[in-house]
């Protein structure tokens, strides 16, 4: 009974629509919903890299004054910082090593949060770099390219 009532429903108006909206949803929003979320996370850390290494001096001064990055020697943190900010935003983009992308940025982002400046935005970062790193960085990525062109090597 419980079947035939499922049928019914998939098959009536809202079944359908439904049925075509979750497709419509997982074919070519989802994708596009990563690719803006991979996008979005990689400009705000690619603009903080960019300010970072238009002035060393001044980046510097603020990692030995201002931030205070535990267990780090300032110097130390500001490259790694920077590195990460530059680095890991390229790969978000193309989509490729995403996850292994994510955790840095992830780390970062805690490492503001916590030490230096506590924001409501920090935790919708992490919440949009954790999608990532559980997810995947979706369809429309190098790194789903390759999976793809992998799984169809090992059928043959």
């Amino acid at each position: 009974m419980l079947f035939h009532q499922l049928t019914k429903l998939q098959n009536s108006l809202v079944g359908r629509v439904y049925t075509k909206g979750t497709i419509f949803l997982d074919k070519i929003a989802s994708p596009l919903f990563m690719l803006f979320i991979r996008f979005w996370m990689a400009s705000i850390f690619w603009y903080s890299g960019l300010t970072k290494i238009s002035n060393w001096s001044a980046t510097l001064y603020l990692f030995d004054n201002v931030y205070h990055v535990p267990d780090l020697s300032p110097t130390l943190a500001a490259y790694l910082s920077t590195l990460v900010e530059i680095v890991c935003p390229v790969l978000l983009v193309f989509g490729i090593m995403s996850r292994l992308a994510a955790i840095p940025m992830l780390v970062t982002t805690a490492v503001i949060q916590f030490t230096f400046l506590k924001s409501i935005d920090h935790t919708y970062w992490a919440i949009l770099l954790g999608m990532i790193l559980v997810n995947g960085p979706g369809q429309l990525s190098v790194d789903c390219f390759l999976k793809k062109k992998l799984s169809s090597i090992k059928r043959r």
